[in-house]
């Protein structure tokens, strides 16, 4: 079995390429899906070795071209839709909610709706309040949907490959900071099943339940409480519809304690949802009051300013930790760099987003 170090966006392009070539009703189109630069990258190459009936541009027509998909899938295909912006999507609610969700459920199970739909997320770079929401909890809440939020090239890889073949609609969520992150992910077809979470570091003193982007800041965290000792689980949920329950509870039954990072605002997240879950099923496990960190509930400034503190970062995740524990972390929490400029991934960056 071989192993490249690739970036997340080419290991979403391989799993599309190894999708379409398993499969030749699997269909791929979008705005932009086959420019030059290929929706950030992601579908560069599909056209010229697939063919422009299998992988198309569309017009600005997201609710008609998304009833298009649906109505493709139900006959037959599984179609792959992609929009450059999470916000763009909003257009098309209709179609998502009282059309693919519940098709399945109305014609008692007769038909299937294998449609993924795949949303760029972000922040930052002056993207502001309709360019960069967070809305998994919004689709999360639509009973058959499901929600996919991966963190890592090799999960990005394994989750895609899964939606695509999966029978139901998936919403299939891209941080646009993961999109040059670089790992190890495996050639070939290789799938990760939906709705399993990742329990990336283990340790008796806490749990942290992430998604997405704020797995990458959780383990940037975890590195720095390592220096005084402090030993966390990191769970990456990869899924938030479904999510790994089982996964969490056995976690908690050791160490009594959980925090949970979301990308999205505080109220009716998928923090909340994990936090009630457990406050209702599982209180007697907690020896802590349980905790999150999410966005405010503001909208998203667009200004340089104004974003500096607004995006929760690893030092405030050190910081709430040190706080459940009940012990000094201010020290530690001065030793870590201060990220400048705040509002680009990495110094790499020179857009555009």
């Amino acid at each position: 079995m071989k192993i490249n170090n690739i970036t997340f966006v080419e290991a979403i392009n391989s799993a599309l390429q190894i999708s379409m070539e398993i499969d030749n009703k699997v269909i791929c189109y979008g705005l932009g899906a086959t420019d030059p630069k290929g929706i950030f990258g992601t579908t560069i190459g599909l056209e010229e070795k697939f063919g422009n009936e299998r992988v198309f541009d569309t017009p600005t027509s997201e609710n008609a071209m998304t009833g298009i998909g649906i109505g493709a899938a139900i006959a037959g295909y599984k179609t792959i839709m992609t929009h450059q912006r999470l916000d763009f999507f909003l257009l098309a609610m209709d179609q998502l909610v009282n059309g693919a969700a519940k098709m399945h459920y109305m014609f008692d199970g007769q038909l299937t709706v294998p449609i993924t739909i795949r949303l760029i997320i972000g922040r930052g770079w002056g993207q502001g309040p309709t360019h960069s929401q967070n809305l998994q909890s919004w689709f999360a809440h639509i009973p058959g949907l499901k929600v996919v939020m991966p963190s890592t090239p090799s999960d990005a890889k394994g989750l895609l490959l899964s939606s695509i073949f999966d029978p139901d609609p998936v919403l299939f969520l891209e941080h646009r900071w993961l999109h040059n992150s670089i790992g190890e992910v495996r050639d070939g077809d290789y799938r990760i099943p939906l709705g399993k979470a990742n329990l990336i570091t283990k340790g008796n003193d806490l749990t942290i339940v992430s998604m997405s982007y704020m797995t990458v800041e959780a383990l940037i965290a975890q590195k720095y409480l390592e220096k005084i000792g402090i030993a966390i689980d990191i769970i990456d949920l990869r899924s938030v519809k479904p999510i790994d329950f089982s996964c969490i509870i056995n976690s908690l039954r050791v160490t009594g304690k959980i925090l949970v990072l979301d990308t999205g605002v505080s109220t009716c997240s998928i923090a909340s949802e994990i936090i009630s879950q457990i406050a209702i099923n599982h209180s007697n496990l907690l020896d802590r009051p349980p905790s999150r960190i999410t966005m405010p509930d503001v909208p998203e400034p667009t200004s340089y300013g104004l974003t500096k503190d607004f995006y929760p970062r690893a030092n405030q995740i050190v910081e709430r930790v040190c706080e459940m524990l009940r012990i000094e972390g201010s020290k530690l929490i001065d030793e870590m760099p201060v990220i400048s400029p705040h509002d680009v991934p990495g110094d790499w960056f020179k857009g555009p987003f």
